[in-house]
């Protein structure tokens, strides 16, 4: 249900120029090099990804919608967000997951289309399952193996299920 909501929020605020999350508590030098770590330029006064929307309504540039310690180890991760639909199709989102690393840098952790939602289970290194919402019923769960988030299992709300195709 909350992956319902916040896409419909989204949908709602696409194109209206209202900047989704709330400050970052992070200085604006970590915040730079949190998108660049993603993949991110500074285009126009905007963050934007190499997806490179050419101005559609829907389009919303790179946000940093999250700044929080998903595995534990005292340091920051930022989940940074871009919406739209020529990008994503009816997802209308893509993120990022960003972490600072030990000298202070920055490191990709994952990116996918769809809307992260961080659970209880863990992976390797206590980094929690994020199942990938969106339109649909049965959504993807990824694990952190180590080296990469990988896919684990389907579920929706809470239940496995199989995906169909």
């Amino acid at each position: 249900m909350r992956i319902v909501t916040f896409f419909m929020m989204l949908v709602l605020l696409a194109g209206t120029g209202v900047a989704v999350g709330a400050p970052t508590g992070l200085s604006a030098a970590d915040q730079a090099a949190a998108f660049k770590a993603a993949g991110f330029t500074l285009r126009g006064g905007q963050w934007r990804s190499d997806c490179d929307d050419p101005g559609t309504p829907s389009y919303s540039p790179g946000n940093i919608d999250q700044v929080l310690d998903l595995n534990g180890d005292g340091r920051p991760e930022a989940v940074i967000t871009e919406g739209g639909t020529y990008c994503y199709g009816m997802t209308g989102s893509g993120f990022w997951i960003v972490s600072q690393q030990a000298g202070g840098g920055w490191q990709k952790i994952t990116a996918s289309v769809g809307l992260p939602g961080f659970l209880d289970s863990k992976g390797v290194g206590g980094w929690p399952d994020i199942e990938i919402g969106g339109p649909g019923f049965c959504f993807p769960v990824q694990r952190w193996n180590g080296k990469a988030y990988a896919l684990h299992r389907h579920e929706y709300e809470g239940k496995r299920c199989k995906m169909r195709r």
